[in-house]
């Protein structure tokens, strides 16, 4: 999926690095992917959704790659901050 390649690129080379004691998560995930022109939005059963090409997409972020909805996207960001994974939802 195109749009998991892209978003995969941006947290392998993210604007910023993940600091905890300035920003939250979710607040620097958001951050990067808007950084890098995607129109990130609220959504009701996820983190965020990210429309792209009419098509809307939802995400939520977690520290753990265990039990993830498959419904979902996700952007697992490990403990430490350093390393993201965007998992593509099971439609």
């Amino acid at each position: 999926m195109p749009l998991i390649e892209v978003m995969q690129d941006v947290f392998n080379r993210p604007p910023v690095p993940f600091n905890p004691a300035n920003q939250t998560l979710k607040g620097w995930v958001l951050f990067c992917l808007r950084d890098r022109g995607f129109v990130v939005t609220p959504s009701q059963k996820a983190d965020f959704s990210i429309t792209t090409r009419g098509e809307k997409y939802s995400f939520k972020i977690s520290e753990s790659a265990d039990n993830l909805d498959p419904s979902v996207g996700w952007v697992v960001v490990d403990r430490s901050g350093q390393i993201a994974t965007v998992i593509a939802p099971q439609a």
